[in-house]
């Protein structure tokens, strides 16, 4: 089993942080942005094993996650601890939430860390198809909760075909932007087309809501390509 050395960590928010990886002896880690890699310690004296999305395009032996604190967890704890140096033994990358050939204009849904398969996927996706048009639905509850919302409003001006559409439920008096859920905005995106592919990521119940949604729009289920984070 690889071993995945902690490189840096940036803290995003009070409970987010961003961890940069690499992976010695490896020179290329193959992998399709919007796959998953699985960390296994030993916590607590039994073998714990958790998934995490993969948030950087490819690049070398290099890898980035981003998480939260799960207060009472075992796994993301034991993460926010480590020290640069550090290594855990590390299975993939694996998963199928990727982009489905052949790439149509596309619908992207998050919430919290849920935005993290995303970044991978829009880091690649933006310049190789240009003649297809993305949009990324993003809601949290608070403004710290939008994690690299700058990212996406950079990308949103040098590329044509990206709009980025935040939320909150929770703003401050400083937010000018949508107070909703992502389910209106979702479907404010996707208007009277049928021709798109959505891919949702973030808590059970609200992919599950996407999906029941969508499908009572019309939607073929193969259109709507999901994943959960609990």
């Amino acid at each position: 089993m690889p071993l995945a050395r902690l490189l840096e960590v940036r803290s995003l928010s009070p409970e987010i942080k961003h961890f940069f990886f690499d992976v010695p002896g490896v020179d290329q880690l193959e992998f399709t942005a919007g796959q998953f890699v699985s960390f296994t310690e030993e916590i607590r004296g039994k073998p714990v094993t958790r998934a995490y999305s993969i948030a950087s395009a490819p690049n070398g032996n290099r890898f980035e996650l981003c998480l939260n604190r799960v207060e009472g967890g075992y796994f993301s704890p034991y993460l926010f601890a480590l020290a640069p140096g550090a290594t855990v033994p590390m299975q993939g990358p694996l998963g199928t939430f990727v982009l489905r050939p052949p790439v149509r204009d596309t619908i992207l849904v998050a919430t919290g860390t849920g935005i993290t398969p995303f970044r991978a996927i829009l880091a690649r996706a933006l310049s190789r198809h240009p003649r297809q048009h993305f949009t990324l639905v993003f809601g949290a509850r608070h403004p710290h909760g939008l994690i690299f919302a700058e990212e996406f409003r950079a990308a949103e001006c040098d590329h044509p075909n990206f709009r980025f559409v935040p939320t909150l439920t929770r703003p401050d008096p400083s937010w000018s932007g949508a107070t909703s859920r992502v389910q209106p905005l979702v479907l404010e995106a996707v208007g009277e087309r049928r021709d798109l592919d959505v891919y949702v990521c973030g808590l059970k119940a609200m992919v599950d809501d996407v999906r029941a949604i969508l499908k009572a729009r019309g939607f073929d289920r193969k259109q709507i390509i999901s994943e959960k984070y609990d």
